[in-house]
Order: structure tokens, then sequence, then C-alpha cells
């Protein structure tokens, strides 16, 4: 049997929006997953369409399109392409399981939900010409798993070829999260046994890792277990964690110690009001200041997740600061190395989504807008084009150089400093390289230059190296240029 697997462009990839390393970074691992439960005589392919053109003149017996909302369309025009040719589409993944009504009308099977139960089942039935329209996911277990097909995967395309998913979903349920939704109709959070996910990271090349699971901290007991397992592997790693996890006392240090070098924390507001509307409880009554200094203590850097938008976000005045500007000051106040903001937006089939529509607040289903840099509903207290507006500087003033050195100069030492300026500055001041590196399919080759810059610990130790009068030269030009920007 010949089975292509896709995934298609986000809409962003061919709009002004477009930041090729930004999805050059990681491999369609779950792609590469479902490939796992193919039979060793079947003839696969996986094409990302993120990194290379893809080949829409081959003749294939079964094709599989993973779908998100900013894809949505481009999937529905390569199963419509292929359903042309005679091909068996099955099209799966968060867009499908919230809108299942939409995507069955250009698919032959539609997968609502994880797929490590119906795909198995889906493959069984498609052998023996008895495949069906619909496959819903009732039972959510990762045991008996197969190796992802990793040989399947262009590493040499990807700066992060070695991400890994250790377990699916998260215990919170935040209103704008599609968790819940995905998820419907069983479990909604739940692991790899502890020995399973240590072997798959010890068949990975190289020191890097990227876990890109919602929550790794998730289950304590799994977690703890999982890092006292890394001990002397000399991986370097990130991931994604909430506050809480990082306040929990002995998890982060547990994480630090076996490679955690960065980490994705959703901070999401400042204001608790808007946490409280949006069922984030577990970010409630949380010290983000604390949980800055333990992950900067411990020599791990920070990418904090913004949303704007939410009901009482407002646009400032005359005697307040805008929500955009108190954001972005506590961001490079507390030092933090790089910050993802957000357009709240409210996707099908989260409790937001279903909210706004009762209270006639959304303004458009074009899918291509859902990208969270397009207010696609009512703000409560500013308008959409001041939203979007504000979400745009926000973007420009966290990362312009004066922010950058600002928040470099929050770290006592000179190796501190130089790796937030390398790490922040490298991550958004050289769009032109990072073109360049993925035109000429090297980016891979920037891994070690990445892998340098994580090494926390390395940093801390160069300080000692560091002749007195050489330090005190950097600090004080430091000192200039902050006083200059």
């Amino acid at each position: 049997m010949k089975v292509k697997m896709i995934l298609p462009a986000l809409t962003e990839a061919k709009s002004p929006y477009w930041r090729p390393i930004k999805y050059s970074l990681f491999p369609p691992l779950g792609l590469a997953t479902l490939a796992g439960y193919l039979a060793g005589d079947d003839e696969v392919v996986i094409q990302d369409e993120h990194v290379e053109t893809l080949n829409l003149d081959d003749e294939v017996d079964l094709v599989a399109i993973e779908v998100y909302i900013t894809s949505a369309r481009r999937a529905y025009e390569l199963a419509d392409h292929y359903r042309a040719k005679g091909a068996h589409v099955a099209l799966g993944g968060l867009h499908v399981t919230a809108l299942p009504q939409e995507a069955v009308q250009h698919a032959d099977t539609i997968f609502l939900g994880p797929g490590e139960d119906t795909w198995p089942t889906f493959l069984s039935d498609f052998r023996v010409g008895r495949a069906k329209r619909v496959y819903r996911s009732c039972v959510r277990t990762l045991e008996r798993m197969p190796r992802p097909r990793r040989d399947l995967i262009k590493r040499h395309l990807y700066l992060v070829p070695n991400s890994i998913v250790v377990s699916r979903g998260c215990p919170h349920h935040c209103d704008f999260c599609y968790k819940d939704a995905f998820f419907r109709g069983g479990k909604s959070f739940y692991t790899q046994t502890v020995d399973a996910a240590l072997a798959e990271i010890e068949r990975l090349p190289g020191r890097h890792l990227f876990f890109l699971d919602d929550n790794l901290f998730a289950d304590v007991r799994f977690a703890e277990a999982l890092f006292d397992g890394m001990r002397g592997m000399g991986r370097l790693w990130q991931a994604a964690g909430t506050v809480q996890a990082v306040l929990r006392p002995g998890l982060l240090e547990k994480a630090a110690a076996c490679g955690l070098r960065s980490l994705f924390v959703g901070f999401e507001t400042l204001d608790p009001t808007n946490l409280a509307a949006q069922h984030k409880v577990h970010n409630l009554r949380r010290d983000y200041n604390a949980a800055v200094r333990r992950l900067h203590d411990l020599g791990v850097m920070v990418n904090g997740s913004f949303v704007f938008g939410m009901d009482e976000d407002d646009d400032g005045d005359g005697t307040h600061p805008s929500v955009f500007d108190r954001t972005v000051e506590w961001a490079v106040g507390q030092g933090i190395e790089t910050a993802t903001f957000h357009i709240l937006t409210p996707y099908p089939g989260t409790a937001l989504y279903d909210r706004m529509m009762a209270q006639g607040r959304i303004t458009t289903h074009d899918w291509d807008l859902y990208d969270t840099r397009h207010a696609v509903f009512r703000p409560a207290k500013m308008t959409a084009e001041a939203l979007e507006a504000g979400y745009w500087r926000a973007y420009r003033e966290f990362y312009r150089w004066g922010s950058i050195f600002r928040a470099a100069w929050t770290k006592e030492s000179v190796p501190g400093r130089l790796r937030h300026l390398a790490y922040t500055g490298g991550w958004k001041k050289f769009e032109p390289l990072w073109d360049w590196v993925i035109r000429a399919k090297r980016v891979t080759s920037f891994l070690p230059l990445l892998e340098a810059v994580l090494e926390g610990a390395g940093w801390q130790q160069c300080r000692a190296k560091v002749p007195s009068n050489i330090e005190k030269s950097c600090l004080q030009q430091g000192d200039e240029l902050c006083a200059t920007y």
C-alpha cells in the first residue's frame, strides 16, 4: 500500500507575517507517530509544506492530512485534489474534531480526537475495504504505541529535529484552549510510561531535545521520575510548563539538574479577573515575579506567553497605561528572554467560542484570520483595531534593542547578559540570515549554536574566567547603552 502523509502550510506561510524560522523548528512528529502503525511493506512518505514543495503528481492509495484551523483551506484543497485522483483521503487534527461537519465534506474518513486507538483500527478496516466515514477516539492510552518513524523525517530541514512528546493533553480547563474539545469522550491527560519515554530519549542523537507536551510537569510523579532518569544523559532541553509547576518546591530543581534550559510559561495575563473569567485558575494567587526568579536562578531562560483582548484589557488613557504597555514593561523588567504575544482567539469547540457566539461578539468565521494575530470578535473595552495595533506594538516594544538590553541587564553577570542578548537577538533580529539558512537547507547546522546559548551552566561558569577589568568595562558599556535607549 502506498501512503502519503501531509502537514499543509498554515495561512501565515503565504502572508506578510511569515517567519520561516518559526515554522522550520519542529518536524511533524504526529504524522511520524501514525506512520509507526503501518506495515513493514507499506510505502510511506511524509511531506511538510512549511519546509518543502509538495509533490502533487504522485499516485497513492491513502492520503492522511493533519488539519489546523489556519491550514484548513489548504488542507481541503489537497484533500479534494487527491480524492479526484482516486485516493482515499483521511483528515484528522484539532480543526477536524472541532468542526467534523465541515471536514467530512472533503474526506472519505475523518478522525475525531487523538488517533492512538482509532488509526490502527482504521488501517485494519481499510485493508479489507470496510473503512468507516467517522472514527471517534474513546480509549486513551500510550501503552503499546509503536516508535515514531523518525526515518521518514527530513532532519536537515529543521532547527530542532529532536522533538518528542511523552504525554497527551493537560489536566487544566482554560476556556480559550482546544484541549477539552479535542479530548472529549475520554481522558484529557495521560502519559507514556517513564521507561518508554526514557528509551525514546536514549534513541535520539545529539544533545538537544524539545518536549512538545502541552504541560510536561502536570503529572508530578511522572515528571520527577522522568527527570531522575534523565540525570547523567548530558541533555539540554526545552519544554512548556505552568507557573504552578515552576513554584512547586523541588520539581524545577530536578528539571534543571537534568538539562532544562528554557521553559515556555503561560502567564497569559497580569489581571486576576481575566484569569478567573477564562478559568485559568491554576495561575490565580501565584507570584509571577517569584516564578521568573526561580527559573533564572536555576539558569533556565523564560519564553513568556501573553494573551491580549480579555474583557478587562483596555487601551489605556491619560491616567493609566494600556494592557500592552503594562505587560511589556513587566516582562522587560523581569528579564524575560523571549515573549510570545497573542490576540485572544475563540477557536470553534472551545468554551470561549460558545460564550462569544451566545453574546453575538464573533465578527467573522474566516478561519484564515484565526491566527492569534487578528481580532475576530468585539473586545469589551477597546476596538478591534486598537487590539490589533496594540498587539503589534507590544512585539515592537519588547524586541527593540533598547528593551533587549534593559532585560539583559537584569542579569547580574556578564555571561548571563551575553547569553540573553545572544538568545533574544538571535531569535528576532537576524531574519535575513535565517531566511538564507533555510533556503540553503542548512538550518540544522545552527543547532550547535543553539546548544551553546542554552548551556546555562556553562555561561554562568564562564564568569569566573572573565578578568575583572574586562567585566567592569562590559558593565559600564552596557549601562551606557541602557541609558541611551
